[in-house]
């Protein structure tokens, strides 16, 4: 009988605690810790090679950035749970040890000498505050068990880390370290880690910026207790102890606009997102951007793309002029704006293409009527017969809607928009893509654009900007969209290389170490938006000007605002100079099978066929033109009259008497010649 007592006292008891059990499980799930607070925290945005570009502030404005233990130094680890919980590591989140040693301190002296509170009950504090009292205590024992069961050991650190208070608004070892040390927790000192030990337990108390008898105090009580634990000699300790007590420094704020982008898109458990963004570049495109929108007026902006073509990695970003002008909190990489003629070249690539015609095929560039609509150039001249590659070059507008009309706007628009490009037709053409497109009839974003260039950099290979370093890996890996064949896209990049450079900027000056371009300019109507993009060795250059608010402006083309711009921008790229390919028409004309060949006669320098040159005057008096060629015995003719030498330096120095197109030709002594067609504007 006594034996099936015991039976049934045993069942007994392990059906009661079975039953705790489930009740504490079921507990346990009603009433699971809250780590919302952790979840409210900021990752950081990090350049390509790890250098902080931007956090986000949370509520109040204060700076709770997540940890990242991987980039945290690991002596500094070891030695805070040296010092706050040295049994971290084996307890399940309460220390009985520790609650044995405080209660027995707390009788022999009639009050609380010591604490028993472990990393995790500091960690369930600091998740949901509440007073220090002995229910408070119980409370955070039972929140540190649950947290237990379920992160990792490393996870807690990190929540801890992430939560613990060091002064003002800094909430975090990473916000503390680059605040007051000016550097991410990586790389340590003795003395900075004993201050971010000592700071959590009373931060405002021992703040160093307002405090330092109270911070210098706690840091060499810390100190001390690291060479009790052996952590520190005391050589080390009395050495870290000398060092000099920082201030407080303000955050970076590098790219603002795409890193506070990617910070606000990162998952809630990452603590760090590695971008693509090239941190020195930025920093010097930054002030170019401010520079150039302060000298176009008050209202102005301006933003800057730089992508790397291969893997599409974008290395700089510039989404405005500054916080501080007109619009400046609008990215205006994102917004929607007219490209004006920058679409031009990939009119001329679809149709080199498909047969329609070869970088010399001559096109009418005169007064013409498409249905309803009827282009004029944006000089309102129109110039007779041009090659394709003059009317690129000098961005004739009759031209371009001719040959998109061959194209077919409806299957050019399909071509950009199959690829991934999004564009945005105005109310008056949502049934259907009209001529207009060739001159900025819709709307683009600039990161667009600049991968449309980095395809036509690329062999006509269309690939998305990759923001993050993990995304640019997998664009290398990636096929891409076939937006041309690359022979059409090398024919388009060799005819834009033979583009004026801006004022200022002589062939001389390229071919003495700068590098070559291959670039095309866009101006909107009402002169709203001024664009400007390139490519450039491996790199896609985009740059825009203009109001955030769409307004427009006076007389600010593309080639005035923007232009300048993209070729300051490019010369802070270490994209090395490129000579570009001979031009190899797809069909050659038959004016390609009549040009003279090198020694079959005078050889013309300077101005080359098909150039634009501004001139700072006209007419007698003005500092005028050196034309210069090959040969022996040559005569310089400007539309058919002859041109005399300078009876003192010998040179043939031409003025021309207006802007406009001229015929130049140059004869050898045996009566050989050689022409070339120029465009002369105003400097």
């Amino acid at each position: 009988m006594s034996r099936l007592r015991r039976v049934r006292a045993v069942t007994l008891s392990l059906c009661v605690l079975m039953g705790a059990e489930a009740a504490l499980m079921a507990l346990d799930a009603i009433f699971p810790p809250d780590l919302s607070r952790a979840e409210r925290s900021s990752p950081v945005a990090l350049d390509r090679r790890g250098a902080w570009l931007r956090a986000l502030p949370v509520e109040n404005g204060r700076w709770r950035i997540r940890a990242d233990l991987s980039r945290t130094d690991p002596s500094f680890l070891k030695r805070l749970v040296a010092v706050e919980d040295a049994r971290f590591y084996l307890h399940p989140g309460v220390d009985p040890f520790a609650v044995v040693r405080a209660a027995g301190s707390a009788l022999v002296h009639g009050r609380i000498t010591s604490g028993a509170s472990t990393l995790t009950m500091q960690t369930a504090r600091l998740l949901s505050p509440h007073p220090r009292t002995f229910a408070g205590k119980a409370v955070e024992a039972l929140r540190a068990l649950q947290i237990e069961a379920r992160l990792s050991k490393r996870r807690i650190l990190a929540l801890y880390l992430t939560l613990a208070p060091y002064g003002g608004n800094l909430e975090g070892v990473r916000a503390a370290s680059l605040s007051y040390f000016g550097h991410e927790p990586e790389s340590l000192t003795p003395g900075e880690q004993a201050l971010l030990i000592a700071l959590p337990q009373s931060p405002e108390a021992r703040r160093p910026d307002r405090r330092p008898e109270a911070a210098r105090a706690a840091r060499r009580e810390v100190l001390d207790k690291l060479v009790h634990a052996g952590q520190l000699s005391p050589a080390e300790a009395a050495e870290a102890d000398a060092e000099p007590l920082p201030g407080r420094a303000p955050f970076p704020s590098l790219a603002w606009h795409v890193a506070g982008e990617l910070a606000r898109a990162a998952p809630k458990d990452q603590a760090s997102v590695v971008s693509t963004i090239d941190a020195g570049l930025q920093r010097r495109l930054e002030p170019l951007a401010r520079a150039a929108a302060r000298a176009q007026g008050p209202g102005v902006t301006a933003a800057i793309l730089v992508v790397d073509i291969d893997g599409r990695a974008v290395r700089a970003a510039v989404g405005s002029a500054g916080l501080d002008r007109p619009g400046g909190w609008i990215d205006m990489t994102t917004a929607l704006r007219s490209p004006g003629s920058s679409l031009k070249p990939f009119i001329y690539a679809m149709a080199f293409e498909q047969g329609l015609m070869a970088p010399d095929t001559e096109i009418d560039d005169t007064p013409r009527r498409f249905a309803d609509y009827q282009p004029e150039n944006f000089d309102r001249v129109f110039h007779g017969k041009v090659t394709a590659r003059e009317a690129l070059t000098n961005s004739l507008n009759v031209p371009a809607v001719a040959t998109l009309e061959k194209v077919g706007p409806a299957a050019f628009e399909a071509r950009l928009t199959g690829a991934g490009v999004k564009l945005v037709r105005p109310r008056a053409q949502l049934r259907e893509p009209g001529l207009a497109l060739a001159l900025g009839g819709v709307g683009i974003s600039l990161r667009d654009l600049a991968a449309l260039y980095a395809a036509l950099g690329d062999g006509g290979l269309y690939k998305p900007l990759a923001f993050t370093e993990d995304a640019a890996r997998a664009g290398k890996r990636a096929r891409g969209v076939r937006l041309v064949r690359a022979e059409a896209a090398q024919q388009v990049l060799d005819i834009l290389r033979e583009t004026p450079p801006p004022a200022g900027v002589s062939p001389a000056a390229l071919a003495r170490g700068r590098p070559l371009m291959a670039f095309k300019t866009g101006t909107s109507y009402g002169f709203r938006d001024a664009l400007a993009a390139g490519v450039i060795g491996h790199y896609a250059v985009v740059v825009w000007t203009g109001r955030a608010d769409g307004g427009a402006r006076g007389g600010l083309t593309g080639r005035d605002a923007a232009l300048p711009l993209l070729f300051d921008a490019a010369d802070l790229i270490d994209a090395p100079p490129s000579a570009p390919r001979p031009i190899a028409p797809k069909n050659a004309p038959e004016a390609l099978e009549r040009l003279q060949q090198t020694g079959d006669g005078p050889r013309l320098i300077f101005p080359p066929d098909g150039a634009t040159v501004q001139v700072a005057g006209f007419g007698p008096g003005s500092r005028g033109l050196v034309l210069s060629a090959g040969g022996e015995g040559l005569t310089w003719y400007v539309a058919g009259e002859p041109v005399a030498p300078d009876p003192v330096s010998g040179r043939v120095i031409w003025r021309p008497a207006s802007p406009g197109f001229y015929r130049l030709s140059v004869v050898d002594g045996q009566g050989r010649e050689a022409a070339a067609r120029v465009r002369i504007k105003a400097g």
